[in-house]
């Protein structure tokens, strides 16, 4: 099977030729790899056009769109029997795709979910309250949707092409993960979770999610939950 690997980049210059490399390195699965400048200012699409060559699909947005508009643009140039949505820092370890991608190479699943928080894989030691929140948004959106997810806002999603495609994607930002969860779960498919490693970083090492967007969040749990089909 063909795994499609979209990595939406902002800003990310000191990370982006690394988790490439990781992904690159790996020959023993066949791979396609699209990468999504989202208006970066830090020299990121500088590099990422001097590693042109090693891209599948180098997609350059006109301005900072976001992380959701990002990757519907990465969708359109999918190919792929398997799309992965991987950020593009190094909180996520491509080293996990095997996991992620098993239960739907054996047929067992449609859509897997990483997890920073079940198995025993190594994860950052990070703040308390991020946790927290994120414990919250998981558990709010389980109660609307019906699944028991644990990390439903993880980074590092996987899907089968044929599911993914023929979602109606509509939130730009980080709203992404509550909309897509909301709308995978009122198809009934087969979702599976596997525990990955997390290498958290900090604001000054470049993390962007903020409260305004934990905000966002509720309002896509209830709005695709409720309201939007």
């Amino acid at each position: 099977m063909k795994i499609s690997i979209i990595i939406p980049c902002y800003n990310e210059v000191n990370t982006i030729s690394l988790i490439l490399q990781k992904i690159l390195e790996d020959k023993s699965y066949d791979k396609e790899v699209i990468v999504i400048d989202d208006g970066s200012t830090d020299g990121s699409l500088n590099l990422l056009q001097k590693m042109k060559s090693s891209i599948n699909h180098l997609v350059v947005n006109s301005k900072n769109f976001g992380k959701g508009y990002s990757i519907r643009k990465g969708l359109i140039k999918a190919s792929g029997d398997i799309i992965i949505i991987q950020d593009a820092d190094l909180e996520y370890d491509p080293a996990d795709y095997y996991k992620l991608t098993k239960p739907i190479i054996n047929g067992n699943a449609d859509v897997v979910y990483g997890s920073r928080f079940i198995g025993s894989e190594v994860r950052r030691v990070h703040f308390f309250w991020h946790s927290i929140f994120n414990f919250f948004l998981t558990k709010l959106s389980n109660i609307f949707t019906n699944i028991n997810l644990s990390d439903m806002e993880v980074g590092l999603k996987c899907f089968k092409s044929s599911i993914i495609k023929n979602l109606n994607l509509c939130e730009n930002r980080f709203g992404f993960e509550p909309e897509i969860t909301a709308k995978i779960a009122k198809k009934k498919l087969r979702i599976f979770e596997v525990g990955i490693s997390y290498y958290g970083r900090t604001y000054k090492e470049g993390k962007k999610i903020n409260w305004k967007d934990g905000i966002s969040a509720i309002r896509c749990i209830i709005y695709y939950n409720i309201f939007k089909n």
